[in-house]
């Protein structure tokens, strides 16, 4: 039998995780939550820009927590920096692996450990009540900062520090919400204070589990994990295609969270980002990269993680993801925990013609 999937949020990273679980045999579309009065009722697949369903969309949780799933793809904004209740991606999950539905989420708690007991807790909680498994994936974290570098480490001999770099220019990424609302661009230093207290928390929170399930896996005791963040200001109005970054406003932002152990940084990961090529000209220059330095030096470098590609990305991780955490004894599963996950079965390949009859 298929895995039954039920999707939660209709957004970028949904509208991407549909329409691939359309696609893939041994999996259908069970189910669809989505937050708006004018997207319920509709096919799901109208709303994915594919073929119908036969599934419709809803707002009512109570709909989804009795529909039978074998496990919900979890994609909505993150609450703690959206929502009214910072507590409301926590609540929903435990409720959907209490009703017997694996969760696969992509708004963070990687690696739950990070947030506390309480948050362990009550996962372990739900999944028992359940005999279900949480999962949390994305690209980064989930991906570069974290299975790269442990996975490259597979070719060292001694390892003295970790660096990922992430270094991304916004000028042609065309979302005002995500680059203005979201990540504050275009504030002024009051504004972006005020604006950021929740967004630095989140953001703080995935890097934090980032580098502490690298520093589990390499089986490195932290004494802590330090972060900081710079921020240069427009000179002049940026034009960007999300819109203009008036001079004196926010157009750079620098992070750095590092994994201490005395006073050397062991894993750090550091972003760049800037929204126009004209920002930030001390800052590193460049592109995506890992380096594992040591005994060999590895590097690798990525090309950025543009807008469609990292959405996808975010998505086909997590249904890539399903047949792993649905076969996965009950309880949080990390990266750590689970199998190497492939992409088994999508290989483009030539359909074979059938044979001529004799």
């Amino acid at each position: 039998m298929p895995y039954k999937v039920i999707q939660w949020s209709s957004g970028n990273v949904g509208t991407h995780a549909m329409q691939a679980v359309a696609g893939r045999k041994g999996m259908s579309l069970a189910g669809l939550y989505v937050y708006s009065d004018e997207k319920a009722g509709q096919d799901a697949g109208t709303i994915a820009g594919i073929k119908k369903q036969g599934v419709t969309a809803t707002n009512d949780i109570d709909e989804i927590l009795n529909t039978k799933a074998d496990v919900v793809i979890h994609t909505p904004l993150p609450s703690l920096v959206y929502g009214d209740d910072p507590d409301a991606d926590i609540a929903t999950i435990c409720k959907l692996l209490a009703s017997g539905k694996n969760v696969i989420t992509t708004v963070g708690y990687m690696y739950p450990k990070v947030h506390g007991p309480s948050v362990v807790r009550r996962l372990n909680a739900a999944c028992k009540k359940g005999g279900t498994t949480f999962h949390s994936t994305g690209v980064n974290p989930g991906w570069v900062g974290d299975l790269l570098p442990l996975t490259m480490t597979s070719l060292s001999n001694r390892i003295d520090q970790v660096y990922v770099q992430e270094i991304s220019n916004f000028e042609y990424y065309p979302s005002p919400e995500v680059m203005f609302d979201m990540m504050n661009f275009g504030k002024t230093p009051a504004e972006f204070r005020k604006a950021t207290a929740r967004y630095s928390n989140w953001l703080t929170g995935l890097f934090r589990e980032n580098i502490q399930m690298v520093a589990d896996g390499l089986g490195v005791k932290l004494d802590k994990i330090t972060d900081k963040t710079t921020r240069e200001l427009a000179k002049k109005n940026l034009k960007t295609a999300a819109g203009t970054v008036k001079k004196g406003t926010v157009a750079g932002q620098r992070w750095e969270w590092a994994g201490m152990v005395g006073r050397k940084k062991v894993i750090v990961h550091e972003t760049v980002w800037r929204m126009h090529e004209s920002v930030g000209k001390d800052w590193p220059q460049g592109v995506h990269s890992v380096a594992i330095k040591g005994e060999p030096n590895i590097r690798i470098e990525l090309s950025p993680l543009w807008v469609d590609g990292g959405l996808l990305s975010t998505a086909t991780h997590a249904v890539n993801a399903i047949p792993y955490v649905c076969e996965a004894e009950p309880g949080i599963k990390t990266f750590l925990d689970l199998p190497w996950i492939m992409g088994k079965g999508l290989v483009n390949v030539p359909a074979k013609k059938p044979a001529k009859k004799k």
